[in-house]
């Protein structure tokens, strides 16, 4: 019986959730979007980079270095180094999370594009008055129940493209980010590389004083014995004592900064710097040849680029949204469920009820908020389109600049290798003055200290050329690739390895 019931019930509603499902999709098909269709801006690209005269084109194999661009400098103990750093770093964690945040907002943003269908069930028991007016009305002293269990479903029509405009902003942001979460990734990457070599030039600085001062110790034991022969004077031998002891204090003095980097290598990798220790290694290698693309790529090949580029299509689609307000909001709305004073009944036909509504709510006057709102979303838009180009000019700034210290860093090298060789032949001869008695050695300190210098500036030369090499590769975008952004990161924008660039 209660079966058959509902059948009739249903009949009799049949036709009107069709003509509201009809409606519906008359509304939606003739509806439009608001608000201009996006296209990227353009910005200027030289065709080629000014400071890559002479340099090894890129190869189709090189154009993607992978996530490990690192392993070009072929450094066991930097490659373990950066592993960790996508395990362990924090500022990568955050990234990440803030990621995912945008993917909810894109969600929460998207449900807007279905009907909501809420449920308030309820029961109560009711008595009223005896003496309530109208005077001996048939419901005064009565008592009675009521239970409810009504079913509503609201949605408001997408006419003029509102909602899809709303979550297509929204999932440009979520992209941004994922674009950010791969420029933090690619700076923390290169940040520990750069301090790894920092560490590494004063392991060779340090190195070179300490071998410095033993042979300044050997000089001493010279001047010494000279003294104690009569072939000295003490001023020589206290000459000969302020210089080993100056290259020992030196060698001490780059124990701070090599702490420091240290420590900074520490917090790259997400550990406290008590439970961190970096083994020395001098460095002796020159950096690796870095393949440069032509300018053109780097706009799919750094993320921030790509992340300036998905705001200005976020606030492209926000100008469509302030657009809509000029247009009235239609919401649909229907409700349904079952009423009875016994709840036995409940489940019965006659307790069904059911209504459907639409609305249409517009603004007749706003004293201009939505002509502002327009404009302020307009004037956004070419906040960001700015920023966009300003970033693709810091890109090719970057990309120059590197490529200028790379290059020029070089040629000073080949030049201070040989000021190294002819203050170390200058310094020999002077030993040999000193020895046989034609000068003082007020002439053996001078070349001892010129010998010095340049051999200081020579270890300080190769960290520099290091940590220009891996500037470069970031500048480059390391290997990174637009085709990384997700296209749907509200239903498969997780980032299988947030690690990788």
């Amino acid at each position: 019986m209660k079966r058959a019931l509902m059948r009739i019930v249903s009949r009799a509603r049949r036709a009107s959730w069709w003509e509201i499902l009809l409606a519906l999709a008359a509304l939606q098909a003739g509806g439009c979007t608001v608000g201009p269709n996006y296209h990227a801006p353009v910005t200027q690209i030289p065709p080629a980079y000014k400071e890559a005269a002479g340099w090894k084109p890129a190869e189709p194999n090189d154009q993607n270095l992978g996530g490990d661009w690192w392993t070009l400098f072929q450094d066991p103990q930097l490659n373990a180094l950066e592993l960790e750093v996508g395990v362990s770093n924090q500022n990568l964690k955050a990234a990440e999370a803030q990621y995912q945040e945008e993917r909810a907002v894109l969600r929460y943003s998207r449900a807007d594009l279905y009907p909501t269908v809420t449920g308030d069930p309820s029961a109560s028991r009711t008595r009223t008055s005896f003496n309530r007016p109208p005077p001996s009305s048939a419901f005064n002293g009565i008592t009675y129940n009521d239970y409810v269990l009504p079913v509503d479903v609201s949605y408001e029509a997408d006419v003029w493209g509102r909602v899809r405009r709303t979550v297509e902003a929204a999932r440009e942001q979520a992209q941004a980010s994922a674009a950010d979460l791969a420029t933090v990734n690619l700076s923390m990457h290169a940040d520990l590389a750069v301090d790894y070599f920092e560490a590494r030039s004063l392991d060779a600085e340090e190195q070179l004083l300490s071998s410095t001062a033993a042979q300044y110790q050997r000089y001493l034991e010279l001047t010494l014995n000279r003294f104690q022969g009569g072939l000295s004077s003490e001023v020589e031998v206290q000459q000969a004592r302020t210089q080993l002891e100056t290259t020992q204090a030196q060698a001490i003095d780059v124990g701070v900064l090599r702490a420091q980097y240290e420590h900074a290598v520490a917090i790259l990798i997400g550990k406290p710097p008590a439970e961190f220790s970096l083994a020395p290694l001098p460095l002796t290698a020159p950096p690796p040849p870095i393949p440069v693309s032509m300018p053109s790529d780097l706009l799919e090949r750094r993320p921030d680029i790509a992340a300036a580029e998905r705001r200005v299509a976020a606030a492209n689609a926000e100008i469509g949204v302030a657009k809509a307000a000029y247009y009235p909001t239609i919401s649909l709305g229907a409700s349904g469920g079952l009423e009875t004073a016994d709840i036995t009944s409940l489940f019965n036909g006659p307790s069904a009820l059911w209504s459907i509504g639409a609305s249409a709510v517009f603004t007749v006057f706003d004293v201009g908020r939505r002509r502002a709102l327009n404009d302020e979303a307009r004037e956004a838009y070419d906040a960001q389109v700015a920023t966009y180009r300003e970033t693709v000019l810091t890109g090719f700034q970057q990309v120059e600049d590197n490529l200028a210290a790379l290059k020029i860093l070089e040629n000073e090298a080949a030049v201070q290798d040989q000021a190294v060789a002819a203050a170390q032949s200058s310094l020999e001869l002077s030993i040999m003055r000193y020895e046989g008695g034609v000068t003082s050695y007020l002439e053996v300190t001078v070349a001892q200290s010129a010998a010095l210098s340049d051999e200081v500036t020579a270890v300080n030369i190769l960290g520099r050329r290091l940590a220009s090499a891996v500037l470069l590769i970031q500048a480059l975008g390391g290997g990174w690739d637009r085709s990384s952004v997700p296209p749907r990161p509200e239903c498969c924008g997780s980032l299988a390895s947030a690690n990788s660039n």
